[in-house]
């Protein structure tokens, strides 16, 4: 015969059983989540490269394209000033050291411009107080 405490102690049991699956259960969905956000995060990597890629790839060609398009309105003369000066820039950038490049934003060593001195005769630029 079945009491009421028998009833509750069922009950009690049934709880406990059910936070254990629960537990369980939440164990594995987080472990899956996990799992899930570090593919995609490495997917995104992935991704992020290609697109990287692809975006240089197209710009050389648009400026490629770009210059194409605006040599063959050139007449030949311009065309020759335009290889001239092309070639001016390019021993320019030859000649600066390799590990210069454009966008690099380190800094660049000044040489320290010399300082100028009144001739004989002239006042110095240089306030002087009196009694100095």
């Amino acid at each position: 015969m079945a009491t009421i405490g028998d009833g509750f102690k069922d009950i009690f049991l049934a709880g406990i059983g059910a936070m254990a699956i629960t537990a369980e259960k939440s164990k594995e969905l987080v472990d899956q989540l996990i799992s899930k956000g570090e593919l995609t995060v490495d997917q995104g990597k992935q991704i992020n490269t290609e697109l990287k890629h692809k975006a240089e790839d197209v710009a050389q060609t648009m400026r490629y394209d770009a210059l194409e398009a605006r040599m063959a309105v050139m007449t030949p003369e311009e065309r020759a000033a335009f290889a001239a000066k092309a070639a001016e820039f390019a021993a320019k950038a030859n000649a600066k050291p390799a590990s210069a490049e454009v966008g690099d934003a380190s800094p660049v060593e000044a040489e320290p411009a010399p300082a100028e001195q009144p001739a004989e005769g002239e006042p110095s630029a240089t306030p002087q107080t009196p009694g100095a």
